[in-house]
């Protein structure tokens, strides 16, 4: 069932990636597209591989982009929205900038267990706050 989220609970987002038997938290911005996102969760999605950089895969929906820049640089660790296509990404390797990608937020530590051929499942949860 989708999570609502209260403006409180926006200022300190935080999720569950599982991979696997491991549990990787990651920290989510403030955002239109974001709080899209969250709308989501939980979600089970089978990443694939991308260029060796990235594990994408698409969304349910696309999500909104409104106020959100015209495209970003991400770095190792970052999860992004790739509207032009729909799809979630996690970056394990270094990329450049892209026209329409929206960062979402970080993986705060545990990168490489997306750093691994072939695809990937995971189940993504918000984590509620005490």
């Amino acid at each position: 069932m989708p999570t609502e989220i209260s403006t409180k609970q926006a200022e300190s987002m935080n999720i569950n990636i599982k991979v696997k038997d491991k549990v990787v938290t990651a920290t989510l911005i403030d955002s239109k597209t974001t709080q899209d996102f969250i709308s989501l969760l939980p979600l089970t999605l089978t990443l694939e591989d991308y260029a060796r950089t990235e594990k994408i895969s698409y969304l349910p929906k696309r999500l909104s982009t409104k106020d959100a820049p015209p495209g970003s640089d991400p770095a190792v660790g970052d999860i992004a929205y790739y509207s032009p296509w729909g799809n979630l990404a996690m970056y394990y390797s270094d990329s450049g900038y892209a026209n329409g990608l929206v960062i979402l937020g970080k993986i705060d530590g545990g990168i490489e267990a997306f750093n691994v051929p072939g695809s990937v499942k995971v189940t993504i949860e918000l984590v509620q706050s005490q």
